[in-house]
């Protein structure tokens, strides 16, 4: 089993707006670019096989790189597939957030960046708690948010989750604004996370600019 210890000091990162991973939690992704084919690539010829998701913090002018939030969250690569035409679709397991330190600059066509994990020991233990977790009254706002939104979901499977699935399942899976997602990546505990989520549920409903879609 991993320990912070045993992570790099850096990584290959993907940039990509609106998708959440979070520790414990499993993120999937499609891959078709030439660069993040590359970057997969490059990830399975290490033992580690991670890859950093982090969101970046506004548009890119031009054809300039966007810059970076400071905090992502790493993956390991868990399962993959490739389909006829060279793409692949893989899940990455959330292991650890990172804060960025600096960018690399090199060869790769991907971005890379040096990073500290100091702070987020507790990412890599056991699942967190959220002894304040009102269940109930969480289940049913969340089933009048579902409604509000006119999405669809599976409540035996929703209802059966432990607290920290449900809660950062829904974090990754709702479509919120790109800096809703780094608020809830960067939620200190579980119950903050909650307490962000709830708080981006309510907003949506009195009318706020949250997406209607699932990612």
């Amino acid at each position: 089993m991993f320990k912070q210890l045993d992570l790099p000091d850096v990584i290959a990162v993907f940039p990509l707006p609106g998708a959440l991973l979070l520790p414990r939690s499993r993120l999937p992704l499609h891959l078709f670019e030439p660069r993040y084919l590359a970057m997969f690539d490059d990830a399975l010829k290490t033992p580690e096989r991670l890859i950093g998701m982090v969101q970046p913090s506004k548009s890119a002018q031009g054809n300039e790189a966007p810059p970076l939030h400071m905090i992502g969250c790493v993956g390991r690569v868990t399962q993959f597939s490739e389909t006829e035409d060279g793409r692949y679709m893989i899940t990455l397991s959330g292991m650890s957030r990172f804060r960025i330190l600096e960018e690399i600059d090199g060869f790769t066509p991907y971005r890379r960046t040096r990073v500290s994990w100091t702070g987020f020991e507790r990412d890599m233990g056991p699942a967190d708690a959220d002894p304040g977790f009102d269940r109930a009254t969480f289940m049913d706002l969340l089933s009048r948010y579902f409604k509000a939104r006119e999405l669809n979901a599976d409540w035996d499977t929703l209802k059966e989750a432990d607290d920290e699935l449900l809660i950062n399942s829904l974090s990754m899976l709702l479509g919120f604004e790109p800096e809703d997602k780094q608020a809830l990546l960067e939620a200190p505990s579980l119950t903050t996370r909650r307490e962000t989520l709830v708080t981006l549920m309510e907003y949506a409903m009195r009318g706020g600019d949250e997406t209607e879609v699932l990612q």
